[in-house]
């Protein structure tokens, strides 16, 4: 593993001019469905991100045992793709794979007729799984609060079952912009569906063969946004981004115009910027819960620049690479800033989960050094952080995951 990495800025206004790397989330599900359609296709714009490397070598490997390390959607999608796969494959990862619960996507796969079975521990990976025609039913219903990753993976792999798959979505759905995301890519690859309600019915298709061209991720501009809003004034361009996007966290541009980031749309990318003596807003506040994955970005600028959060919408984070909110609680406690739940008698009858952030970042007791906690996102969310003060970031190299680019992205823009 890396050394802890020192991040430090000279100060004054940030500028630069970047291409983010393409997006994982679109990555993987091309991959997928590439994998699905007769003849495959051509991708274009594959980032060199672990997750979508792993993805890619697995769906082309034709060893039993398969590992897929910490890359959890990598793992859903292909414990959905092996039900369809001759032989028997053992699909396991890393430990803290092994500690991220399965069970909903193994049950609605037993449901359809898979062969699965919990290699160690009920409920989680490893599993070994066998071919199925998975004729036994077209129904399935999921809890619509789970992991979008899971309703993904059954979608995709939908079209290709003998009856088609009718997909409930039972209770509140999350993370919605994942299944459109999903939803519109197998249009473009000419898979139709249509809602019924809350179901979601998808009839035996076969995916087209045509060129695909994976755009850049918006997840990743987010820590550019928190960059610009942290800096005393910002002027970036950031190509490979647009504005008619298949990504929910898209909206990080809407999120930074309380923090006084503007973007304007090129035919390059973006453009954001922030005048110089731009006040923070006193109270920044969000439901998360169609954008999880950029939730740690905006709970670093708000503790950077002293902004009171009050968060909603973060329950798919406590099974992510690792307990984001229990991770991030720990970091921004070393910098004298405080992340909590808020009892639920006090959120009334709504039933929704808030939690608040209060403090801005204290840097005069020393150079903190941040844990990452195998999640790339930590590492990322924190680095902003460096504009204001040198910060350490421990095993850097997780970045990998999904940005491999990131640390000499900073320092182009004179990051060191």
């Amino acid at each position: 593993m890396d050394a802890p990495k020192e991040i430090t800025y000279a100060g004054g206004p940030l500028r630069g001019h970047l291409r983010l790397t393409g997006s994982k989330s679109i990555a993987n599900r091309a991959l997928l469905i590439r994998a699905l359609t007769p003849g495959g296709f051509e991708i274009n714009g594959l980032a060199a991100a672990d997750d979508t490397v792993r993805m890619q070598k697995l769906l082309e490997s034709e060893d039993e045992v398969l590992d897929c390390g910490p890359a959890g959607t990598t793992y859903r999608f292909l414990t959905g793709y092996l039900c369809r796969r001759r032989g028997i494959q053992l699909l396991t990862g890393s430990q803290r794979m092994k500690e991220r619960p399965i069970g909903i996507l193994v049950d609605a796969l037993r449901t359809l007729g898979a062969d699965i079975e919990y290699a160690e521990k009920e409920g989680y990976p490893p599993l070994r799984i066998g071919y199925s025609a998975l004729d036994k039913s077209d129904r399935v219903s999921i809890a619509a609060d789970t992991s979008s990753q899971y309703i993904s993976s059954l979608l995709m792999l939908a079209p290709t079952l003998p009856t088609g798959l009718k997909l409930t979505l039972e209770g509140e759905i999350v993370s919605l912009p994942y299944i459109r995301m999903t939803l519109a890519m197998m249009e473009h690859f000419g898979v139709h569906h249509h809602w019924e309600g809350q179901t979601i019915v998808i009839n035996p298709q076969t995916y087209d063969s045509r060129p695909f061209t994976v755009e850049a991720d918006w997840s990743a501009a987010s820590y550019y946004y928190s960059l610009a809003a942290l800096a005393e004034e910002a002027d970036l361009r950031i190509d490979g981004l647009f504005e008619d996007s298949l990504q929910g966290d898209a909206v990080v541009s809407k999120l930074y115009e309380d923090f006084g980031v503007t973007t304007t749309y090129t035919p390059e990318g973006i453009h954001i910027k922030k005048p110089a003596g731009t006040p923070p807003p006193p109270l920044f506040e969000h439901d998360f819960v169609e954008c999880p994955d950029i939730a740690q970005t905006l709970m670093a600028t708000c503790a950077g620049l002293g902004v009171q959060g009050l968060y909603s919408g973060l329950q798919t984070l406590f099974i992510k690479e690792t307990d984001r909110v229990k991770a991030m609680k720990a970091e921004l406690g070393k910098l004298g800033v405080s992340l909590y739940k808020i009892p639920p008698r006090m959120a009334g009858k709504t039933g929704i989960q808030y939690f608040a952030q209060e403090g801005k970042a204290d840097f005069a007791a020393a150079t903190p050094t941040f844990s990452t906690y195998h999640d790339h996102r930590m590492a990322m969310a924190l680095a902003p952080l460096a504009l204001l003060h040198p910060v350490r970031i421990e095993h850097p190299e997780v970045v990998e995951k999904s940005y491999p680019d990131f640390w000499g992205d900073l320092a182009g823009l004179g990051i060191r």
